[in-house]
């Protein structure tokens, strides 16, 4: 069984202007560093588009609309005060939420042991009818309804290591029992939610928040002693994992110190606890990371530990 890169060149189409830190480098450094000779096994395919039924499962068909007719035919258009849209943005997100749902369809059909997207723009802060924070359609939300649709799944775990809480994803699920999300990010820190006391309406939520400075130790504390008990108590049929790399020490957006073991470690954690619980299935989005050599090194060894090396 195989790991499979899921991308697409409509991402480097999306281009929120000079000096924004989302930007389509980020897509060029993790390619590049994916085709160095240890990654010559990945199963690679391309990001489909995502249709209106799919991103309907999560966003109501106005918003789905309006985010359509705001991409621009030419320049810029402003969503937020950090999110944009050019002209090859719409397209780009639509690859990105529909190679989600692609790779789903691979890794709970059995073609692959797991997958990484590797797609921007990136989705975890975009509620149900609100783009924000470089997102436009929440990817992660959209493959796990996607999952429980068209497969069955019945028990979906997200677990959300960006530096930045994954406020759209848990606003999105808030109130739904078949989704546990776990989180850990820097607190206070954009967009200031994720408090240990945000839990859901069935304690589903579970946010293990991280203070500026903490490193690989508070982390791998934070994993071990609250994210993946919990994950095993919950038993997931499918386990989703929004990839951000920001909380790298490199990362000019982030105040932690992460370093590449850290995200291999948790990797292979989460993979050792995909293996029991779900023969393996693991689906992996990218979200963020800024700093060019630190999201590549990062990436990289992401993708290694999915592939069990």
């Amino acid at each position: 069984m195989t790991t499979l890169l899921v991308s697409h060149s409509a991402a480097l189409d999306h281009d929120m202007g000079e000096g924004h830190p989302e930007r389509p480098d980020r897509y060029r450094v993790v390619e590049r560093a994916l085709e160095a000779e240890a990654f010559q096994m990945l199963a690679r395919d391309s990001a489909r588009r995502a249709t209106q039924e799919l991103l309907t499962l999560v966003h109501p068909l106005a918003y789905v609309e309006a985010i359509e007719r705001a991409a621009p035919a030419k320049g810029r258009v402003r969503i937020d005060q950090d999110t944009s849209m050019s002209p090859g943005t719409y397209e780009a997100a639509l690859r990105a939420a529909g190679g989600a749902a692609f790779a789903v369809d691979e890794v709970m059909t059995g073609k692959v042991a797991n997958a990484f997207v590797a797609m921007r723009p990136p989705g975890h802060h975009a509620e149900a009818t609100t783009a924000m924070g470089f997102c436009f359609f929440n990817n992660v939300a959209i493959a796990a309804r996607h999952a429980a649709v068209a497969h069955g799944a019945e028990r979906i775990a997200i677990v959300d290591f960006d530096v930045h809480h994954g406020n759209g994803t848990q606003h999105i699920f808030w109130a739904d029992k078949n989704l546990l999300y776990a989180s850990t990010h820097e607190m206070p820190l954009y967009p200031g939610t994720g408090d240990r006391s945000e839990r859901g309406e069935h304690d589903q939520i579970v946010n293990a928040p991280l203070s500026a400075g903490d490193g690989g130790e508070a982390f791998r504390e934070a994993m071990d002693t609250v994210i993946l008990p919990r994950l095993r108590n919950f038993a997931p049929d499918l386990i989703l994992v929004s990839a951000g790399f920001d909380a790298h020490y490199r990362d000019p957006l982030g105040n932690l110190q992460l370093t590449e073991a850290d995200y291999a470690w948790a990797t292979r954690a989460l993979m050792k606890l995909a293996e029991k619980h779900c023969g393996g299935r693991l689906v992996s989005l990218l979200e963020g990371g800024y700093d060019l050599e630190g999201l590549s090194r990062s990436a990289a060894a992401h993708v290694q530990a999915l592939m069990g090396n």
